[in-house]
Parts: C-alpha cells; structure tokens; sequence
C-alpha cells in the first residue's frame, strides 16, 4: 500500500498545494487524485503568479479578458476561478461522496483587505458567487483584524478557509469565531453545515529560529507547535458546545496543516508530513513534497491526541531564549505582509503580460 492510501486510511485528506492550468491540462491533476489519494487543493497568490509567469498557458485567457475590459483584480479572479472550477469538478465525486467533508478547493480574497471587515466579507460573498461552486472555501487570513470577517462570513453560509494560523492561541481564536458563526445560524434556524478548515503553518517556525537555537533542537518546533494545536483541537471536539452543534447537524471545522515542505536541504524531505499524521485533518502539500512521501514517505507512527511530548519540547524552545508567544504573533504579521507583496507582484505580472500580448497583437 502507497504511504498516501496509509494516510488516506488514517482519516487524513492529502491535498496538493498547487494549482496550474497545465496540470490540468496534462491530466496531473488526474493521475494524483487517482494514484496519490489526492482529494482537495489549495491555492495563493505566489502560486498563480509563479504559474502566470512560468509558460504560456495563460497568455490566450488574459489577452481575451483584457480585449472584453478587465484588468488588475477582476481579471485575474476570472483566470484564477476559471482553473479552481475545473478542480472543483475533478474533486467533485469525493466531495460528494464525503457528505462534502472533503473534496475541496480555495481562492483567496485579496490582502489588501485584511484590516478592513466589510470589503472582506463582500469579496468572500463575491468570490462564493462567482465561483459558483459548492466545493470552494474563500480563504480568510485568520488575524486580529480577520476574526470579525470569518465569524460573519460562516454566519452568512460561505465556507471558509482560515489562513495564516502559528500557533494554539491562533487556532482557538479561529476556532470560536467558526464555533459563533455556526451557534448563530443555529439560533436563526438557518442550515449550520457550512464547511470551514483552520490552517496552521508549521515549518516557518523552524526556519525562523534555525540559527537561534542549539542542532539539537533544529526542526522540532514547528511540530510542537503542531502536537499542542492538535491537543486543543481533540479537546475542541470532545467538548460540550461543539457536540451540541454537531447534534444540530454542523460540520467539523477541520484542522489543516499548512507549509509542510522541508526548508532544511538537510533535513528528511518528508519530515512534517511523517510527523503531522493525525485522524480528522487535512495535510495540504506541495508538489514535490507530494511526490517525495509518495515515493519513499513512511507511515512511522500517529499523532497524540493529549499532545505527546509538545510541553516538554516547548518548554525546551523557552530555556533557549525563544519567546513563542511574541514569535507566534510576528510570523502571522509577516505572513500577512508576504501576502501582500505576492498579492502585488501578481497583479503586476498580469499588467506586464497584458501590454506585452496587446503589442504582439497589434
């Protein structure tokens, strides 16, 4: 059995952190849902920038949209939605099968937005519609300023992708805006299965404090990060008010494992994704880290629901100087502001490549 289908069986989703109009036309996307148990995908703006830029694949729909009129955000929601529709229908079948707990796909509503409430929930609302499909999260950066925004959009029924989460005070704060969304539905009598994920980021850890702290305990933080957010969430579903929501037919917002590629040229290449196997998550990864688990990838053991040796290892991060709770708050700003510039550099790469297709036309 592939180390995949292990995974699959365990009751975690495999998703790929990529999407690019070749492989969908190649038929990739097909042979890793088919080989490889992929069953959902997520995307960003880094990615279709990085798709945008690499080929021509793109070049015959930004040269038509740009003659009907679009530019800038609106013309690249319409390239990006045009891919993530025809993964959705790909992945429609486990989507279905599921009861709609997997199968999934994700569009990311600008960072331009994120310190203003309103025009997040608009362009969620917008991005849901335009999409038109049942299987797509809008993702929603789960900041400060982002919580009002995630609450609301669950109140109005749109799934939601949660981004940008470090650590277990984060997910928890994401996790009660789902949690008071989905009560107020239930208090409105509307239909509280309204799917949500809680993605937490886990290698930044390490590659933040890799020269901070003795080889020892190089690469363990970002997984003891990972044990004590999965202890909270095992305790989230246990608890009294989520099974009260659950008896009322709502849906788990599952916990998602994100940046889970090795960053240390010498470390294992399946390093997380071996450590991050739990029941009930989805563990979303990049192409080559896919690939990598894929071929030589072990199922070396399951993660403990009580958080194993988290406290200790945690504890171990604190003695050597690193302050968790002040990095956990910095490496969600610098998500935000990354997001940002990639959210930039796209929409500049798509001005670029308009003027250069409008000349080669003329």
């Amino acid at each position: 059995m592939k180390p995949t289908q292990q995974l699959h069986q365990l009751g975690q989703s495999l998703w790929l952190d990529n999407i690019t109009r070749d492989i969908l036309d190649n038929g990739t996307l097909r042979r890793y849902i088919e080989e490889l148990s992929v069953t959902g995908l997520t995307s960003n703006p880094t990615i279709f920038d990085g798709a945008i830029g690499s080929g021509h694949a793109y070049d015959a729909g930004i040269h038509e949209k740009a003659r009907a009129g679009l530019s800038g955000e609106a013309l690249f929601m319409e390239l990006a939605l045009e891919d993530l529709r025809r993964a959705a229908d790909l992945f429609q079948p486990v989507f279905t099968a599921s009861d709609q707990r997997d199968g999934w796909v994700s569009m990311e509503v600008s960072p331009l937005l994120a310190s203003d409430t309103a025009g997040s929930i608009q362009a969620a609302r917008d991005i849901h519609r335009q999409a038109a499909r049942a299987n797509l999260f809008v993702k929603i950066p789960g900041t400060p300023e982002g919580l009002p925004a995630i609450e609301e959009a669950i109140f109005a029924g749109i799934p939601i992708n949660v981004t940008l989460l470090f650590s277990r005070g984060q997910y928890l704060a994401a996790a009660e805006a789902y949690l008071r969304g989905i009560e107020r539905r239930v208090q409105a009598k509307l239909d509280p299965r309204v799917g949500s994920v809680a993605s937490v980021f886990v290698s930044r850890w390490d590659v933040a404090i890799k020269d901070k702290v003795p080889a020892e305990l190089r690469n363990k933080l970002g997984i003891a990060v990972a044990q004590e957010t999965y202890q909270a969430y095992r305790a989230m579903l246990a608890s009294p008010r989520w099974r009260a929501l659950a008896d009322a037919g709502a849906r788990v917002q599952r916990l998602l494992w994100a940046s889970t590629g090795t960053k240390d040229p010498s470390a294992s290449d399946t390093l997380y994704v071996e450590a991050l196997a739990a029941p009930d998550t989805v563990d979303t990864m990049p192409e080559k880290t896919l690939l990598a688990f894929g071929q030589h990838g072990s199922l070396k053991g399951v993660m403990a629901e009580d958080g194993g040796d988290a406290a200790d290892m945690l504890a171990a991060f604190t003695k050597a100087g690193i302050d968790l709770d002040a990095l956990a708050s910095q490496l969600q700003k610098e998500g935000a502001k990354s997001f940002v510039a990639s959210w930039q550099q796209l929409l500049q790469r798509i001005a670029d490549k308009t003027a250069e297709l409008v000349r080669a036309a003329s």
